[in-house]
C-alpha cells in the first residue's frame, strides 16, 4: 500500500518489518523527549498526532524566510528530522540517524508546514523513515531518515 495525505500507512506485517504493538508509555516519551528538544522549541514545532507508526509535527515558519523571500530548506529538513526522530523512537527503542536526505519539490505556499512521518522498513538494527513536508495539501518536500538502533539501554532521564 502506498501512503496517503491522511498519513495512512503500509501494514507493519510485511517482511523486516515489527509485529510489537504499540506501548503507549514508549510513545508518550518519544513525544515527550521531542517536545523536550530546545531546537524544536526555537522553531515552534509541535506534534499534533501520534498514531501507530505515524508521527505528524507541525511548524509556523513565518520569520523563516531565505534571500528569496520562501521558506529557508534548512527550516523545512528540520521539521522533516524532528518527525522522523520520534518517529523512530516511538516504540522505546533507542535509535539515532545514520542517514538523511531531501527531495525539494516546491516553495511552500503558506507559512504553515506540516511533516508525516511513517516507517517504511525494518530489520534487527536499522529502520527507514519516510517523512513528507505539506504547505496546506502541496507536497513540499520528500525526506527518508535511517535510524540505527542503539539496543535496550536504560531510559535517559
Amino acid at each position: 500500500m502506498s501512503p496517503t495525505r491522511n498519513g495512512s500507512i503500509s501494514s507493519p506485517s510485511r517482511p523486516g518489518m515489527s509485529n510489537r504493538r504499540p506501548d503507549p508509555e514508549a510513545q508518550a516519551e518519544a513525544v515527550r523527549r521531542g517536545d523536550a528538544c530546545g531546537f524544536a522549541r526555537l522553531l515552534g514545532m509541535e506534534v499534533t498526532e501520534v498514531t501507530d507508526g505515524c508521527v505528524r509535527v507541525a511548524m509556523q515558519a513565518e520569520g523563516m524566510e531565505n534571500a528569496y523571500g520562501t521558506v529557508h530548506g534548512g527550516a523545512i529538513f528540520a521539521l522533516a528530522d524532528h518527525a522522523f526522530g520520534i518517529a523512530a523512537n516511538l516504540e522505546g527503542v533507542d535509535q539515532i540517524a545514520i542517514s538523511a536526505h531531501i527531495h525539494y519539490f516546491s516553495p511552500p505556499t503558506t507559512s504553515a508546514l506540516e511533516a508525516v512521518a511513517r516507517r517504511v522498513s525494518e530489520t534487527e538494527k536499522t529502520s527507514v523513515y519516510a517523512v513528507d513536508v505539506y504547505s496546506g495539501d502541496r507536497l513540499v518536500a520528500a525526506f527518508e531518515g535511517i535510524g540505527f538502533k542503539t539496543g535496550f539501554l536504560p531510559r535517559r532521564v
